[in-house]
């Protein structure tokens, strides 16, 4: 992991330019949807929030003419939790940098910071990269796709006569589910999907045999594709693997709380470590200052039973369509 990463003159060079446009052409960073459809609790107050849910359904029965005998059911409770984790960085900049160029260089990171913040959040949620301990309990797996994968809602295009079957039917001889009815078996509707950009080409290619699209909601608007009836997003924030070409699911039932959102504090004093403890800047002997981001976020994947599917361990709210 790096500890040595600086913002250097050389870096910022393309800012420390003659007044010509003042205008900073920046790649566009897509909004990762990911916080978006995920259903946010209120804020924690501490570090973990505990959560009681039913651990099974409940059972009625009818009762017999004449005096019969009222059946039992049981009724059972579990917790589910929340826990905080910290995602954090640091942005060594010497100073001369920041006094010589035409821009607020801090000011300009922050956004960038924010994108970054998003792509390593939506990493560990959805593939497990980096995840924290407490969140792998929290989901119930490494991630969506290792859930999804566990439970068995992985359809892969190549057991499909085409796409649209694998994304809305199901096979022709009917032996494999497509990505929405591994979801409808388990009793949960998409209401969403994440999806990798090289399927956007891939729906639009799926047309009728009259050569209208789809997958799009309206032919006009080129940016709005709809899977029956969901919305499809595409981040270009670098965030999407492509190797999972679609992460659909019932997006409410995954939840996050927010322990602390993004926090900055630029520093002038005090040093910067690696792992080992060895001094990597120094700020006031090398006239450097360090922008510090911190954020505190909890997800967790509650996944209570339902009538459709009460076995856990085949439950998912979520599925994945590969290649």
């Amino acid at each position: 992991m790096p500890y040595d990463s600086l913002t250097s003159r050389a870096n910022a060079d393309a800012l420390i330019t003659p007044e010509v446009n003042r205008e900073i052409i920046q790649n566009v960073l897509g909004s990762n949807p990911l916080l978006q459809m995920a259903r946010r609790l209120p804020d924690l107050s501490t570090s973990q929030r505990r959560m009681p849910m039913f651990g099974s359904s409940p059972h009625a029965y009818f009762v017999a003419a004449g005096g019969g005998l009222k059946q039992t059911t049981d009724v059972d409770w579990t917790n589910k939790y929340v826990d905080a984790e910290e995602v954090a960085v640091v942005v060594p900049i010497p100073q001369d940098a920041i006094d010589d160029a035409d821009y607020d260089l801090i000011g300009e990171t922050k956004p960038q910071l924010e994108a970054a913040f998003g792509r390593t959040i939506f990493g560990a949620v959805a593939y497990g990269t980096n995840i924290p301990a407490s969140w792998t309990t929290n989901l119930g797996g490494a991630g969506l796709v290792a859930i999804a994968t566990t439970a068995g809602n992985v359809a892969s295009i190549a057991a499909f006569s085409d796409l649209y079957e694998a994304i809305a039917g199901e096979s022709a001889d009917g032996a494999a589910d497509g990505q929405l009815m591994l979801l409808e078996a388990d009793g949960y509707m998409a209401t969403g999907h994440i999806a990798a950009i090289p399927l956007r080409g891939r729906l639009r290619n799926c047309r009728s045999t009259d050569g209208v699209p789809l997958f799009t909601s309206a032919p006009q608007d080129p940016t709005r594709y709809e899977l029956d009836g969901a919305p499809i997003y595409f981040p270009t924030d670098g965030s999407v693997s492509a190797t999972y070409l679609d992460i659909a699911g019932q997006w409410d039932q995954l939840v996050y709380a927010v322990r602390q959102d993004i926090t900055y504090q630029v520093f002038t004093e005090g040093v910067v470590t690696d792992a080992a403890g060895n001094i990597v800047y120094n700020l006031m002997q090398q006239d450097m200052v360090a922008l510090r981001a911190v954020m505190r976020i909890g997800f967790a994947l509650p996944n209570p039973p339902n009538a459709i599917n009460e076995t856990a361990a085949t439950r998912c709210p979520f599925s994945v369509l590969t290649a």
